[in-house]
């Protein structure tokens, strides 16, 4: 099984913070290094285990995507190889798992669309009819396809929290109108193009989150992951029916462990089995290498 990356440790760079599972640093004053690690959370802790080669299926998907989307709208990306800006013996933490960046200032919204009604969607609907303020039809069952995609946004929580379904006028206070209209806009485009794409590999993207910030000009980029199985709802489509949870390209296999233990989902959590690590490692790969074959 390939070596897993839990941490950074660049000292070339200064160090701007670390997230779920990418550690940021600083490159001169406009740049960014992203290194995608190997950690895992679930239920908004961060495991101990990490998986194994899960960074770099994030990076080569990302860069993937981003790579078939950029006719659609400018991405973060610099072409600039992450050996290139850390010393010579730090070369092996970023190969293959780590981007060098644009710095944007970042929109503080999560710009989700949906095409299946699952997850926080599926229990707006059950609760009001609508997600996010939209009105849908009635009689509409878990998984099932909505009549057409709908933008969802959600506000940016602090970390340990879940970001929060906000409505469409959330965004227009956030960003002003002309702005949330072409994050909507955008948003809906990245993810029709992805979906008709991935439908092509017999995987359904059932919903998916993008990150946008703005250069000193003031001009929209994407940004972070992009259509990964963190950032996003895969589900193989030979599998899919309405009426359930479908069985997805994720952490599926860790959520359901955990959930049969005895844990409150608070740090520390449970350590992870060896046959839960390597199924899920499996799981990340496969997504990758039947999305981008």
């Amino acid at each position: 099984m390939t070596s897993a990356l839990h941490q950074s440790s660049i000292q070339s760079l200064p160090l701007l913070g670390r997230g779920k599972v990418r550690d940021m640093y600083a490159v001169g004053d406009d740049k960014l290094l992203i290194v995608a690690t190997d950690r895992i959370s679930a239920f908004d802790v961060i495991l101990d285990d990490p998986i194994p080669g899960k960074g770099q299926v994030l990076t080569a998907l990302t860069d993937f995507w981003l790579g078939r989307l950029a006719h659609v709208i400018p991405n973060h990306s610099t072409g600039i190889a992450p050996e290139d800006v850390v010393a010579p013996a730090e070369a092996d933490q970023v190969r293959g798992r780590a981007v060098v960046v644009k710095r944007l200032k970042p929109i503080l919204v999560e710009a989700v669309a949906r095409g299946y009604l699952i997850g926080s969607g599926w229990k707006d609907y059950q609760a009001t009819g609508t997600v996010c303020g939209i009105a849908l039809p009635a009689g509409l069952q878990q998984a099932g396809k909505l009549p057409q995609p709908i933008f969802t946004p959600a506000a940016k929580a602090e970390f340990g929290t879940h970001d929060e379904n906000v409505d469409f006028a959330h965004v227009v206070r956030e960003v002003g109108q002309a702005m949330a209209e072409r994050i909507r806009d955008v948003t809906l485009a990245l993810y029709a193009e992805a979906s008709d794409y991935a439908a092509t590999k017999g995987i359904i993207i059932a919903d998916t989150k993008f990150e946008f910030g703005l250069d000193a000009d003031g001009t929209l980029y994407l940004m972070d992951e992009a259509l990964t199985p963190d950032s996003s709802r895969f589900w193989p489509a030979d599998s899919y029916r309405e009426g359930i949870s479908p069985p997805s390209f994720d952490k599926q296999f860790v959520r359901d462990w955990l959930e049969t233990q005895p844990w409150d989902k608070t740090p520390p959590a449970p350590r992870l089995p060896a046959d839960v690590i390597r199924r899920t490692a499996e799981k990340y790969r496969e997504a990758l290498d039947r999305l981008t074959a």
